[in-house]
């Protein structure tokens, strides 16, 4: 089994210069990677469906890096455009016409958009959406289904966490998921008020099960903001690309009047987008929101490639498929050990819970840290990831590592088996 000396040293070095080692969601203070000691913590190099930590061990990696990996780690055709991008021009005073390449191709791609803006972060297109919503309809409120994540900017956030102020999420409202009657309500109680409503195209929150759509749910919230003047925003940061290449909206049936991409954008380059409808574009560009490097030309040639070469493969047919055989396999794994494991949301972006014998996140956990120790790395409580270098051999070993956890799990637990 994998053991993380190099990679503990270096977190522990970290941790000197860098609050909390490393910072956000990849940091263990998150309480996604438990236990410390069972996971790497620093990279050496990836390619294709892996990459290698600092001691050397060799990872099979599900999370792909978050999402943007979606071709593969060091993509040849992506890696090409980038380079010959960057040696002609990068950031510069003015913007390439690359930028005029890119939106084209996704207004093209993306049926509900009619343009683009461009940005760096998911964040970044989140924020831009709600001041989109508020500068076009003069209002304040906005609508979040519970369970959400739009980003770190103090909106998204709640009340009681640190830094947050009353002010910067005094006009949230919230309803929960698929329940068309609390938001018929809360419409109706706020009518005239409320600029935006903001949500995921399926529930993908951490630490829960994902839900679907019920049936009908996109379009009866479609019609409900169109009675009440609301813009709809899908933020298809995570779930972008994967489902379907035309966008989440499309996927499940309905138009979306503002879509924020980032993650499968650009196979790991940085740029985000936020695509609308005409009726917005106005209100878009009396917008002054911008960054030093948001128009930078390398990140859009990637993307062009990125998102030519997901239309080429059919990339969500392919995640769609390998998905199931993965998810099926693990849970056949599970069952065989005597284990319960739920497979939850989209194949192609899936949840995982060990959820029978003691339901415990801590079983959870060390399941997934067995997993990690062998050379599978999945995390605990959020998504994973498909990307498009996955070939049925890595789902296969992936499957008989997740069967070799589940029996070491049974050894260190057998009370609960």
């Amino acid at each position: 089994m994998y053991t993380f000396d190099k990679s503990l040293a270096a977190f522990r070095r970290a941790q000197r210069v860098i609050p909390g080692g490393i910072p956000g969601h990849l940091g263990p203070t998150e309480g996604l990677h438990l236990p410390n000691d069972g996971f790497p913590k620093f990279a050496a190099r990836a390619e294709g469906t892996r990459f290698w930590d600092l001691d050397g061990n060799e990872f099979i990696d599900w999370m792909c890096a978050y999402g943007p990996n979606v071709l593969g780690y060091n993509d040849p055709d992506v890696a090409a455009a980038a380079q010959a991008q960057a040696k002609k021009e990068d950031v510069v005073s003015l913007p390439s016409t690359v930028m005029i390449d890119f939106a084209e191709q996704l207004v093209d791609q993306v049926a509900s958009a009619d343009w683009a803006m461009f940005a760096k972060n998911g964040g970044d297109t989140t924020t831009l959406a709600i001041m989109t919503a508020r500068a076009a309809t003069l209002r304040k409120k906005v609508v979040f289904v519970k369970g959400f994540y739009h980003g770190v900017a103090p909106w998204t956030q709640k009340l009681d966490y640190p830094g947050v102020l009353e002010e910067d999420v005094a006009n949230n409202l919230y309803v929960p998921w698929n329940d068309l009657d609390a938001l018929r309500a809360l419409l109706s109680e706020n009518r005239g008020q409320v600029a935006a409503l903001i949500s995921t195209p399926y529930m993908h929150g951490n630490f829960v099960d994902n839900q679907l759509p019920a049936d009908g749910y996109w379009q009866a919230v479609r019609k409900l903001c169109d009675e009440h003047g609301v813009v709809l925003i899908i933020d298809d940061v995570r779930a972008g690309f994967r489902l379907d290449l035309a966008g989440s909206d499309h996927y499940f049936g309905f138009e979306a009047d503002l879509i924020c991409f980032c993650k499968a954008l650009a196979n790991g380059y940085n740029v985000s987008a936020l695509l609308g409808r005409e009726s917005l574009k106005e209100a878009v560009s009396s917008i002054t929101y911008t960054g030093s490097y948001w128009m930078s030309a390398v990140p859009f040639a990637a993307g062009i490639a990125t998102q030519k070469k997901l239309r080429e493969l059919d990339a969500p047919a392919l995640f769609e498929r390998l998905g199931r055989r993965l998810t099926d396999g693990l849970t056949e794994a599970a069952s065989d050990a005597g284990y319960t494991l739920v497979a939850s949301g989209a194949p192609a972006l899936f949840y995982l819970r060990v959820a029978d014998p003691a339901d415990s996140l801590m079983l959870h956990q060390d399941w997934i840290a067995e997993c990690v120790r062998r050379g599978a790395y999945l995390t605990s409580h959020h998504n994973h990831f498909l990307n498009a270098a996955v070939t049925e051999a890595d789902v296969d070993r992936t499957i008989e590592i997740a069967a070799d956890a589940f029996a070491a799990l049974r050894m260190r637990h057998p009370a609960v088996v």
